[in-house]
């Protein structure tokens, strides 16, 4: 190919001392008008001094014919035999003119964005493809300054920072950014390399720039992010609503303008099983969001129920399985957007521009349980096959979350109804001492636990206290506590001393634990075991790794009960040892679980110094009382179940106990019954005076007859009349079917048919059988 090139040659004066055919062809002088002349003659407008000085850049010449020639120059010195320069040679090129050059073509031919810069940003080249992008040809933008091409954002600012930085340090550079272009209509991603083009002398006269359009890398790594932080932002709770927040709050404005979680009712129900009706599908709305403040697309407020139909974008991916996505134009579309305006016309305007729809059925252990909708407004981009594989395992890894939500608050939900069966409703009429109670289940994910309280009524008036703590939370922990109250109430009906019940319970939880069935492989429990004696005022309680009681005298002083705590339940082959003391009438008696006064954060011998403050605070009543205690303990967030039993103790006078001994002869028998009858009709209750007798006769003349010394028989007026003999004997009675030629036999029988209840308990010193009746109506 025979080219002409347009140069000249200048020499150091600036007068022209050669002329290419080239350059007669580019501005229409020939060499003999040209030659000898200064060759700025032939400039129609002022060379820039930064062109001067890299010797390259834009210049406009004068036409032979008077018009104006832009031109882009290129000078390179010309040095004499030692080593001076002796002039210039310059090469023109006409801007965006046809490349003859293999090299050239590929510059200017190239599918990536590509262009040259002078050492002050100023443009020098551009290739086709860059032209398209800036949307105006090369020679609008050759020698106009970079920040002039376009407009003042952050992106632009880094590229005009890295641009400099290239010239200042001689080293190539890799810039990303993500932007915007004047002929482009959505922002794309640019990975730029920069690079500096050195001189003969190696000094950097200008910039060479390749970009590269890596959107669709861009958008993978974007989908990616996404995919982790939804890993990490989806599920934070175990909350069904709040799992949906937390899954709209990652799609927009990332991924959608305005996206809804929408649930099947069944998800809400006790005892809901999964189902997706044939035909239109009811779903209740949990959560949604939007780019526009105030959600106006919303056409279905959260909390509230809508009908979907069957050929509705969330009717088909739920019945599905699969993610579907609609855009503009396609039925199913004007369809979705005509009803939701239909439904919200205030609120239409806001769906202009609506041009795309994706919705992904929310499925989780091969259940469905509900759909999310996600719908692009202002974003240019409609859903693609990358975002419906994005939706797909973003609804999939949500779904779970969901679930997990809704089991555990089921769960949850089944504990506490189990637990609230087995704790005490309506404690049981008692004299012995006054009570109130609170139960805070915990919002731990851990679940429910297994705290418990209870209060059981004894004979003799006597009542005792108990409250206990399974180790770990959910319904099997809540299963075990309903065990182990039960158990309490069995050991208790046999009156046993505290530390003997404790030993028992602790056989009990040792034997579960080691059940072979691996319910409770891992059970362990504390407990504290009270009784409280209304006659003498007296506490018995022992404690097996539970806190101490805290007890509030009626001098308004509070302090913890001094006590050696046993090991927990379950650990099995230690003592138990009990502790005695006399509380005056008026006394409360705090028992609780560890849940009011440990926490990781908190000091246990602070929370109890607060505790026993808050006992001694004033408060009208002993159900007010409990509140000021909860609310000067507790903490914001109890991360463990509590319960507070808080007892008032109360005495038994004089004037309601009548004790007498008993000498051990058959004759006495007629006196005690003589001493019943003279003290019931003190009290008033002759009418009880016939039973009465009988129930002395029978338990005097058998302590008598098969007992031992000492006796002793005492009356008790409560709630109801108690008769009580005791002896010195430990063998336990019990009740037997006499023959019809027996003389005996028929004792115990007949205090059976007489009384309400009767039994026996064990003392220190042998045994007492009691009997109790109800009072005659006043």
């Amino acid at each position: 190919m025979v080219h002409d090139y347009a140069a000249a040659i200048v020499d150091m004066q600036g007068l022209v001392r050669a002329w290419s055919k080239g350059a007669r062809d580019l501005v229409g002088f020939t060499a003999d008008e040209v030659v000898s002349r200064p060759a700025r003659e032939l400039l129609a407008e002022d060379i820039r001094a930064d062109t001067v000085a890299n010797l390259s850049g834009m210049v406009v010449l004068r036409h032979r014919d008077g018009s104006s020639v832009p031109l882009v120059l290129t000078g390179c010195a010309i040095l004499d035999g030692s080593g001076e320069r002796s002039g210039y040679v310059i090469t023109a090129d006409p801007p965006g003119g046809p490349e003859t050059t293999v090299a050239g073509q590929a510059f200017q031919q190239a599918s990536l964005p590509m262009s040259v810069f002078d050492t002050t940003q100023h443009y020098m080249r551009l290739n086709d493809a860059a032209c398209r992008i800036m949307g105006v040809p090369e020679e609008a933008l050759l020698g106009q300054h970079f920040p002039e091409s376009v407009e003042d954002r952050p992106a632009h600012r880094g590229w005009l920072d890295h641009l400099r930085r290239v010239v200042a340090t001689g080293r190539p550079v890799r810039y990303e950014s993500f932007t915007g272009a004047p002929a482009l209509n959505r922002e794309h991603s640019w990975t730029t390399d920069m690079w500096p083009l050195l001189d003969v002398d190696g000094e950097v006269h200008a910039v060479g720039i390749a970009s590269f359009d890596s959107t669709e890398q861009y958008w993978a790594r974007q989908r990616l992010a996404l995919l982790n932080e939804a890993a990490a932002s989806i599920g934070t709770t175990l909350d069904v609503v709040r799992t949906a927040e937390e899954l709209i709050e990652l799609l927009v404005p990332r991924y959608a303008d305005f996206a809804s979680v929408d649930l099947l009712e069944w998800v809400f129900e006790a005892e809901g099983l999964p189902d997706i009706p044939a035909r239109d599908v009811v779903l209740r709305r949990v959560a949604h969001g939007s780019c526009t403040k105030g959600t106006p697309e919303a056409a279905v407020h959260v909390g509230d129920s809508d009908t979907y139909s069957s050929p509705s974008p969330p009717a088909k991916a739920l019945r599905g399985g699969r993610a579907v996505v609609r855009q503009a134009g396609e039925p199913d579309f004007v369809r979705w957007v005509a009803e939701r305006n239909a439904r919200a016309p205030a609120g239409s305007a806001y769906r202009v521009g609506a041009h795309s729809l994706l919705a992904a059925p929310l499925r989780a252990r091969g259940t469905t349980l509900g759909v999310v909708v996600g719908v692009r407004i202002s974003n240019p981009d409609d859903f693609g096959e990358d975002d419906l594989v994005l939706a797909e395992e973003v609804a999939s890894r949500a779904a779970v979350c969901i679930d997990n939500a809704r089991r555990f608050a089921r769960e949850r939900s089944t504990a506490l109804a189990l637990q609230n069966s087995l704790l005490p409703r309506g404690l049981p009429g008692q004299a012995a001492v006054e009570v109130a109670h609170r139960y805070l289940p915990s919002d731990s994910l851990a679940g429910i636990g297994g705290d418990w309280f209870d209060v059981i009524p004894l004979s003799g008036s006597r009542v005792a206290l108990v409250v206990g703590d399974v180790v770990g939370h959910g319904i099997p922990s809540t299963a075990t506590m309903g065990r182990l109250c039960t158990a309490v109430r069995t050991l208790a009906d046999v009156d046993l001393p505290p530390d003997e019940l404790l030993t028992h319970l602790d056989d009990l939880v040792t034997h579960l634990a080691s059940d072979e069935s691996g319910e409770v492989a891992e059970l362990g429990a504390t407990c504290l075991y009270a009784v409280y004696d209304p006659v003498s005022r007296r506490l018995n309680l022992a404690a097996a790794g539970h806190p101490a009681p805290a007890v509030l005298l009626a001098d308004g002083s509070a302090a913890l009960v001094e006590m050696t705590a046993g090991p927990p339940l379950g650990v099995g082959g230690l003592p138990f040892e009990a502790t005695e003391l006399e509380l005056p009438e008026g006394s409360v008696l705090a028992l609780y679980t560890d849940g009011l006064i440990e926490d990781r954060d908190r000091d246990v011998d602070h929370a109890t110094a607060e505790l026993c403050r808050a006992l001694s605070a004033p408060a009208g009543t002993l159900d007010m009382l409990c509140d000021t205690v909860l609310k000067a303990v507790l903490p914001e967030e109890p991360v463990d179940d509590v319960a507070l039993l808080l007892a008032c103790t109360r005495a038994l006078g004089t004037d309601q106990v009548a004790t007498w001994d008993i000498t051990p002869d058959p004759e006495r028998v007629a006196a005690a019954r003589q001493a019943a009858t003279d003290q019931l009709t003190a009290w008033g209750l002759g009418e009880a005076a016939f039973v009465t007798e009988l129930v002395v006769s029978e338990l005097v003349t058998n302590a008598i007859r098969y007992g031992a010394p000492p006796i002793q028989l005492r009356l008790i007026r409560d709630r109801t009349l108690i008769c009580e003999v005791s002896d010195g004997s430990s063998t336990s009675p019990h009740l037997r079917r006499a023959h019809a030629f027996d003389e005996g036999g028929r004792g115990l029988l007949l205090v059976a048919q007489l009384t309400h209840r009767w039994g026996s308990r064990q003392t220190g010193r042998g045994k007492t059988i009691w009997a109790e009746q109800p009072l005659p109506p006043d």
